[in-house]
Protein backbone atom coordinates (compact mmCIF):
# COMPACT_ATOMS: atom_id res chain seq x y z
CA UNK A 1 0.00 0.00 0.00
CA UNK A 2 1.01 4.02 0.60
CA UNK A 3 4.20 4.28 3.21
CA UNK A 4 3.63 5.94 6.41
CA UNK A 5 5.54 9.02 4.99
CA UNK A 6 3.86 9.22 2.06
CA UNK A 7 -0.31 8.88 4.11
CA UNK A 8 1.13 11.85 6.27
CA UNK A 9 1.92 13.82 3.07
CA UNK A 10 -1.89 12.61 1.77
CA UNK A 11 -3.44 13.77 5.44
CA UNK A 12 -1.82 17.30 5.41
CA UNK A 13 -3.10 17.53 1.83
CA UNK A 14 -6.75 16.79 2.85
CA UNK A 15 -6.44 19.36 5.82
CA UNK A 16 -5.20 21.80 3.82
CA UNK A 17 -8.04 21.59 1.44
CA UNK A 18 -10.53 22.06 4.19
CA UNK A 19 -9.01 24.69 5.68
CA UNK A 20 -9.33 26.43 2.07
CA UNK A 21 -12.51 25.36 1.17
CA UNK A 22 -14.29 26.05 4.79
CA UNK A 23 -18.08 24.18 3.19
CA UNK A 24 -16.03 21.36 3.32
CA UNK A 25 -17.46 18.69 5.75
CA UNK A 26 -15.16 16.07 4.72
CA UNK A 27 -12.29 14.53 2.53
CA UNK A 28 -10.66 11.06 2.27
CA UNK A 29 -8.60 9.68 -0.13
CA UNK A 30 -8.83 5.72 -1.27
CA UNK A 31 -7.30 3.44 -3.45
CA UNK A 32 -9.23 2.18 -6.44
CA UNK A 33 -10.44 -0.73 -4.69
CA UNK A 34 -12.10 0.95 -1.68
CA UNK A 35 -8.79 0.88 0.98
CA UNK A 36 -8.36 3.77 2.93
CA UNK A 37 -4.77 6.00 1.99
CA UNK A 38 -5.91 9.09 4.34
CA UNK A 39 -9.18 10.11 5.83
CA UNK A 40 -10.63 13.46 7.29
CA UNK A 41 -14.39 12.88 7.99
CA UNK A 42 -15.20 13.42 11.23
CA UNK A 43 -18.60 12.12 12.05
CA UNK A 44 -18.51 9.84 9.02
CA UNK A 45 -17.60 6.05 9.08
CA UNK A 46 -14.71 6.33 6.44
CA UNK A 47 -14.45 2.58 5.83
CA UNK A 48 -17.93 2.48 4.28
CA UNK A 49 -17.63 5.61 2.16
CA UNK A 50 -14.46 4.33 0.51
CA UNK A 51 -16.22 1.09 -0.22
CA UNK A 52 -18.90 3.21 -1.59
CA UNK A 53 -16.67 5.27 -3.61
CA UNK A 54 -15.14 2.20 -5.38
CA UNK A 55 -18.44 0.57 -6.36
CA UNK A 56 -19.45 4.03 -7.96
CA UNK A 57 -16.12 4.54 -9.41
CA UNK A 58 -16.41 0.80 -11.35
CA UNK A 59 -19.53 1.65 -12.46
CA UNK A 60 -18.80 5.59 -13.81
CA UNK A 61 -15.95 3.75 -15.57
CA UNK A 62 -18.09 1.72 -17.41
CA UNK A 63 -20.01 4.28 -17.92
CA UNK A 64 -17.15 6.64 -19.45
CA UNK A 65 -16.00 3.79 -21.78
CA UNK A 66 -19.29 2.61 -22.95
CA UNK A 67 -20.28 6.14 -23.46
CA UNK A 68 -16.68 6.94 -25.49
CA UNK A 69 -15.62 10.07 -23.02
CA UNK A 70 -12.63 8.74 -22.17
CA UNK A 71 -10.79 7.97 -18.87
CA UNK A 72 -12.67 8.45 -15.37
CA UNK A 73 -12.09 11.89 -14.08
CA UNK A 74 -14.78 12.90 -11.87
CA UNK A 75 -18.09 12.14 -10.69
CA UNK A 76 -20.35 14.51 -8.92
CA UNK A 77 -23.79 13.60 -6.67
CA UNK A 78 -26.03 15.78 -5.47
CA UNK A 79 -28.33 14.73 -2.19
CA UNK A 80 -30.74 16.83 -0.61
CA UNK A 81 -28.20 17.83 2.41
CA UNK A 82 -25.09 18.47 0.00
CA UNK A 83 -22.62 16.68 -2.20
CA UNK A 84 -20.60 14.15 -2.78
CA UNK A 85 -17.36 14.73 -5.83
CA UNK A 86 -15.38 11.90 -6.17
CA UNK A 87 -12.02 12.93 -8.01
CA UNK A 88 -9.23 11.13 -9.89
CA UNK A 89 -5.87 11.00 -8.19
CA UNK A 90 -3.19 9.46 -10.49
CA UNK A 91 -3.81 5.80 -11.85
CA UNK A 92 -4.18 3.81 -8.69
CA UNK A 93 -6.19 6.66 -6.01
CA UNK A 94 -9.45 8.56 -5.89
CA UNK A 95 -10.25 11.98 -3.32
CA UNK A 96 -13.68 11.83 -2.01
CA UNK A 97 -15.33 15.20 -1.00
CA UNK A 98 -18.68 15.65 1.17
CA UNK A 99 -19.84 19.08 1.27
CA UNK A 100 -22.61 21.05 2.36
CA UNK A 101 -25.46 22.30 -0.14
CA UNK A 102 -24.23 25.87 -0.25
CA UNK A 103 -20.84 25.11 -1.66
CA UNK A 104 -19.71 27.19 -4.60
CA UNK A 105 -19.59 23.99 -6.95
CA UNK A 106 -17.25 25.48 -9.18
CA UNK A 107 -14.76 25.86 -6.36
CA UNK A 108 -15.78 22.34 -5.20
CA UNK A 109 -14.41 21.32 -8.66
CA UNK A 110 -11.48 23.32 -8.88
CA UNK A 111 -9.80 22.48 -5.81
CA UNK A 112 -10.67 19.36 -5.75
CA UNK A 113 -8.94 18.50 -8.99
CA UNK A 114 -5.61 20.28 -7.93
CA UNK A 115 -5.72 18.03 -4.48
CA UNK A 116 -6.92 15.21 -6.67
CA UNK A 117 -3.46 15.90 -9.01
CA UNK A 118 -1.15 16.72 -5.80
CA UNK A 119 -2.61 13.10 -4.08
CA UNK A 120 -2.16 11.13 -7.23
CA UNK A 121 1.50 12.38 -7.84
CA UNK A 122 2.14 11.49 -4.25
CA UNK A 123 0.31 8.14 -4.50
CA UNK A 124 2.04 6.94 -7.38
CA UNK A 125 5.53 7.92 -6.67
CA UNK A 126 5.01 5.78 -3.64
CA UNK A 127 3.56 3.18 -5.61
CA UNK A 128 6.12 3.62 -8.21
CA UNK A 129 8.61 2.94 -5.21
CA UNK A 130 7.27 0.11 -3.51
CA UNK A 131 6.31 -1.94 -6.60
CA UNK A 132 10.17 -1.31 -7.87
CA UNK A 133 12.50 -4.54 -6.34
CA UNK A 134 15.66 -3.85 -4.39
CA UNK A 135 18.54 -3.97 -5.89
CA UNK A 136 20.34 -7.06 -5.26
CA UNK A 137 22.95 -6.78 -3.02
CA UNK A 138 26.77 -7.77 -3.95
CA UNK A 139 27.59 -11.28 -3.32
CA UNK A 140 31.57 -11.54 -1.66
CA UNK A 141 33.23 -13.99 -3.98
CA UNK A 142 33.78 -17.23 -2.13
CA UNK A 143 37.21 -17.26 -0.72
CA UNK A 144 38.33 -13.59 -1.04
CA UNK A 145 38.55 -11.30 2.59
CA UNK A 146 36.27 -8.73 3.37
CA UNK A 147 37.53 -4.70 2.13
CA UNK A 148 39.59 -3.19 5.39
CA UNK A 149 37.72 0.19 5.68
CA UNK A 150 40.36 1.62 8.19
CA UNK A 151 43.87 2.46 7.82
CA UNK A 152 46.24 0.46 10.41
CA UNK A 153 48.42 2.23 12.82
CA UNK A 154 51.68 2.12 12.22
CA UNK A 155 53.39 3.40 15.62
Amino acid sequence: MVPEAEVQDVLDELQRLRARVPLLTGALAASTDGLIVAQDTPGIEAEGVAALTAAALGVSIRMTDATGRGGFRELLIRGESGYIATYAAGSSAVLTLLAEDRINVGRLHLEGRRAGARIGEVVDAAQEHTDRPAPPARAQQAGSLPRRTTTPDLT
